[in-house]
């Protein structure tokens, strides 16, 4: 048993809940939940971030008082969490007074130890942001990240010695390499640190909503000082303490655009205050940014994608999923309704759902509803297992690597292995003895699968559960309930089981555009004229309701050889290539493909790949390539499995010329 703990980033007030937020806080919720499976003792940490200058601004807008608009947007967010199943041990505010009383010790820590000195701060400041910014971090004198316009400040402020920390916390990152993940992220953050690191401003005299500088009171602290000890205000104080390192492990899941906080500042702070390199968060892990529908989440559409609603339609368990599942955490990725439902009715539905009912349902025929009395296994059943282990195995560690996708990836791939048994066992056509192994073979499956499933999907976990006759799942400190192997039996012979009921109802057509019209904000169906919306949700249904193709479709697509002829990076793209494909064609073919996590350029140079040939053009926006802007237009797709980070490109050997026709 360890103790873990997992925080959120606390949540800026002058926002609402949304999917972006909503994603980090169920991640964190999810691995909460794996530890709690692992027999470990866990906190969550999450909460709001309620001072500066935007917050001042804003609550004067609306005719409000900071501390009563704080109120109002904090309790939104305290009130969404539990909608989407997420339990926190405490919901922190910077308003806390607690919270208060501990930064201003913090401060008084770091500036007896002389790391705090009086100036004068002349620059830029994105109140946005609330940081302060650099010539070189502006574009045309726009925020990259919040697109206004950054404002010049001038005026007295406390400054902590950052430049002092540059040498020490580039040690440390080379002492703790897993400090700062992905490794992607880890290699900014010290190329930054390496480029040199200059004093920060930690005090503001403009205005007035923060914490007031002990002993000089015409000065609140810098905002980001504030926040980033709310972990410590929490975790580090009373009984708490046990979670702090070197006593347990915290990991802070942060999105990638204040990973600098995090990984910079805060280990400087804390140094500069005495704590020991043991007693800095093990890991702090950056997320990328979520589009949705292919759009920028800006804030109207981040208002208008509401993920209590989504929940409210189809039930927290399966946004929880979808997010965990569709979405490599450490990358960007897509929210896309269609896919939502797609994902739904496939992995859910038509997988686990369906093994679910076809076992229940064939236990009703063979055994009476009740729980068969396993025989001699075979060799059907040893392979089942080994791939059950196997898959058990990569799910428990994808867990553990804060990889909720691939511990999902191989969960499923436990019900696609089951389901293949169910139709090779073939239950319903064995000899009795035989149709009782084999079902009492799926239903140790199905017992382990309620149990790997719980993290994301809690409330379908204890419906599985009970239909299985099982108890609910309830986390004991000190016992490791998550399976690693599948000896069973895990279920009584001779237990009664419940009839089968749709655990995941799939949806048709009909049903699926009800849903997507019904989610889908208006801000994404911009087009309303000639029924265009209706046309493009019905689009979408189709998409989702149908999961097979027809031999006719699929003779439409044009598979061709395709030889590289050369490949660059997209600039201020983290997948992406550029590449230059010879399909045996008067020109070559340009084609934008997101390989970039895995190959670098030179390795794709000179080999055969498959492409579809005749996929309409699809624009990936602009790059800057050094001879000014050019759109990304990619005219043709490459075929490849696997999660972005570790592609397989399907190639082709031997002698087939390029522009060759695969059939």
């Amino acid at each position: 048993m360890e103790r873990f703990s997992v925080t959120t980033p606390i949540y800026y007030v002058n926002d609402v809940p949304h999917l972006g937020t909503a994603y980090t806080t169920i991640v964190a919720d999810a691995l909460r939940r794996f530890h709690c499976l692992r027999g470990d003792e866990t906190f969550m940490l999450t909460g709001t971030d309620e001072h500066g200058l935007k917050i001042q601004r804003q609550a004067k807008e609306q005719g409000s008082d900071p501390k009563a608009f704080t109120d109002k947007i904090s309790e939104r967010f305290k009130e969404a969490w539990p909608k989407l199943d997420i339990v926190a041990n405490r919901f922190v505010r910077t308003t806390d007074v607690d919270h208060e009383a501990f930064v201003i010790e913090l401060w008084e820590k770091i500036e007896a130890n002389g790391d705090l000195y009086e100036g004068e701060y002349e620059g830029w400041y994105c109140v946005g942001c609330e940081s302060l910014k650099t010539d070189k971090e502006l574009e045309s004198g726009l925020c990259p990240l919040h697109k206004t316009s950054a404002e010049r400040v001038k005026e007295k402020s406390y400054f902590f010695r950052l430049e002092k920390w540059q040498k020490v916390l580039l040690d440390f990152y080379a002492r703790h390499p897993h400090f700062i993940q992905p490794e992607s992220r880890r290699n900014e953050v010290v190329s930054f640190v390496e480029s040199g690191l200059r004093d920060l401003s930690v005090s503001r005299t403009s205005f007035t909503w923060g914490i007031p500088v002990p002993g000089n009171p015409k000065h609140v602290m810098y905002v980001w000082f504030d926040a980033l000890a709310n972990y410590l205000s929490v975790l580090g104080q009373g009984s708490l303490v046990r979670f702090w390192p070197p006593n347990g492990k915290v990991v802070h899941l942060v999105g990638k655009d204040i990973l600098r906080f995090h990984a910079v500042y805060w280990p400087a702070f804390l140094l500069s205050a005495g704590y020991t390199e043991k007693q800095i968060p093990q890991t702090v892990f950056a997320h990328g940014f979520l589009t949705i529908d292919g759009q920028k989440m800006g804030k109207a559409l981040r208002n208008a994608v509401d993920p209590l609603k989504i929940a409210r339609e189809l039930g927290s368990d399966t946004l929880r999923y979808h997010l965990l599942r569709a979405i490599a955490f450490g990358q960007d990725g897509d929210f896309d309704h269609a896919a939502l439902i797609e994902r739904y009715n496939a992995d859910l539905g038509k997988n686990l759902g369906n093994l679910l009912s076809r076992v229940l349902g064939l236990c009703q025929k063979v055994t009476g509803g009740k729980v068969p009395v396993q025989g001699a296994r075979t060799a059907l059943e040893e392979e089942l297992f080994r791939s059950v282990v196997t898959n058990l195995t990569l799910a428990r560690n994808g867990w553990e690597s804060i990889e909720p996708h691939r511990a999902l990836e191989a969960t499923f791939a436990i019900s696609s292995a089951a389901n293949t048994y169910v139709d090779r066992a073939a239950p319903w056509a064995s000899t009795p003895e035989r149709a009782h192994t084999a079902l009492a073979t799926l239903l140790d499956v199905l017992a382990v699968l309620s149990v790997a499933i719980w993290p994301a999907m809690p409330n379908k976990s204890d419906a599985m559960r009970a239909q299985l006759g099982l108890p609910p799942i309830k986390p004991e400190l000190g016992v490791d309930l998550f399976p690693t192997d599948i000896v069973g039996p895990f279920l009584m012979a001779g237990a009664p089981l419940r009839p089968a009921g749709p655990l995941f109802p799939t949806f048709d057509k009909d049903r699926t555009r009800d849903i997507l019209e019904t989610l889908i904000p208006k801000t994404v169906l911009v087009d309303t004229e000639s029924g265009a919306k209706k046309a493009e949700a019905d689009a979408k249904a189709e998409s989702a309701e149908n999961q097979f193709l027809g031999f006719d479709d699929f003779a439409k697509i044009d598979l061709r050889v395709g030889l590289v002829k050369a490949a660059e990076k997209v600039p201020k793209k983290d997948k992406l290539l550029r590449l230059t494909v010879d399909l045996g064609e008067p020109l070559p073919r340009t084609i934008v493909a997101g390989l970039a996590l895995t190959f670098a350029p030179a390795d794709l140079v000179g080999r055969k790949v498959l492409v579809v040939a005749n996929l309409a053009p699809r624009e990936f926006g602009s790059a800057d390539f050094g001879a000014g802007k050019e759109k990304l237009v990619s005219q043709g797709m490459l075929l490849a499995s696997g999660p972005s980070e570790n592609l397989k490109l399907a190639t082709i050997d031997g002698a087939a010329l390029p522009g060759a026709k695969l059939k």
